[in-house]
């Protein structure tokens, strides 16, 4: 049997399975080219999927004003008291006000003495711009060498942080980022200059032992993102250790997940000792405004059939459809 799966944000399908009990769950698949994706892989097609599919400003302000929203704010970036020019910059990219996770977690992560954090949030909530707008807030511009590391468990989701980190700091020309990822060299017995790493724990970690490119005792701050991917990668819980041990016992610690599982808390309580943790209830971890349908198929034209039926039923602006095969045709 073939499957579709679609989220759906603020649609439900109008058919008679509506009150079927598997209608909010995500189907088994039985193909090899329906195989169940890697965590990873779900991860960067959520962050874009947020990219590309457009909320309309008045949608989120009324997310704002509801205090059930994830993206309910009280505070304005002002109150935070972030510098002058990292506040044009996050105005410039559309932000208004900060989300539940930058309220709660800024203040923390810019007091003085700096603070360790663990913290949770959905999807789609803010946090990368959280731990971003941190990040460039304890850069000394006028040092030019590595400041801060943020590492992410693949090659695309260390992208998609360094492309948030260089559009807010867009008006802090002397804040500069270097990716440590694969493709990306720099030249034997040179140092690098930039103030910020964002990389995979094997690339840095090489950087910073094998080829010693960067003081890791001169790091301020170890950011470690996506945190439930990493423990389920092979070798990355290791070399995030092995980071971690390279830094001063004053650098400090962000540790941020969209899940928590009993081995990332351990992993978290390693990584970030002494930490103050922000933790969602159960029923919090997925968003009221993304349901999860799936269609069981007996082929690829009755999926065709599926897809003009659910297009025909639901009212949708913009859409992304993901398939498994560069020629998948239907």
């Amino acid at each position: 049997m073939e499957s579709i799966t679609k989220n759906f944000s603020n649609a439900q399908l109008g058919d008679n399975n509506s009150n079927d009990p598997t209608a909010e769950t995500q189907g088994n698949t039985s193909t090899d080219d329906d195989k169940e994706l890697p965590a990873s892989e779900k991860s960067l097609l959520q962050k874009i999927v947020r990219t590309g599919l457009i909320t309309s400003k008045h949608d989120i302000e009324v997310q704002r004003r509801d205090p059930k929203s994830p993206l309910f704010s009280i505070k304005s970036f002002e109150l935070l008291k972030l510098h002058p020019n990292l506040l044009k910059g996050v105005y410039e990219m559309g932000y208004n006000a900060p989300s539940k996770i930058q309220e709660t977690a800024l203040p923390l992560l810019l007091a003085n003495p700096p603070q360790n954090l663990i913290a949770q949030s959905q999807s789609g909530t803010g946090k990368t711009a959280a731990f971003v707008l941190a990040m460039l807030s304890r850069v000394d511009p006028d040092l030019h060498y590595p400041q801060v590391i943020c590492l992410s468990p693949t090659y695309e989701l260390a992208i998609q942080t360094g492309e948030v980190a260089a559009k807010m700091s867009s008006y802090c020309p002397n804040i500069r980022l270097r990716y440590a990822v694969r493709g990306e060299d720099v030249e034997k017995g040179s140092k690098i200059e930039e103030q910020i790493i964002v990389g995979t724990p094997g690339k840095v970690l090489d950087w910073a032992t094998k080829y010693k490119f960067f003081n890791p005792k001169l790091i301020k701050v170890f950011v470690l993102d996506e945190a439930d991917i990493m423990v389920d990668t092979q070798g990355h819980q290791d070399q995030s250790f092995r980071i971690r041990k390279l830094l001063l016992e004053t650098c400090q610690m962000m540790f941020f997940s969209a899940t928590y599982t009993e081995d990332v808390m351990r992993f978290a309580n390693a990584i970030a000792p002494m930490s103050v943790i922000i933790r969602l209830k159960r029923e919090e971890e997925t968003l009221d405004n993304i349901r999860q349908y799936y269609v069981n198929c007996n082929n690829k034209e009755d999926k065709y059939n599926a897809l003009v039926n659910i297009y025909g039923g639901v009212t949708i602006g913009q859409a992304m459809i993901f398939c498994q095969v560069i020629k998948a045709k239907y």
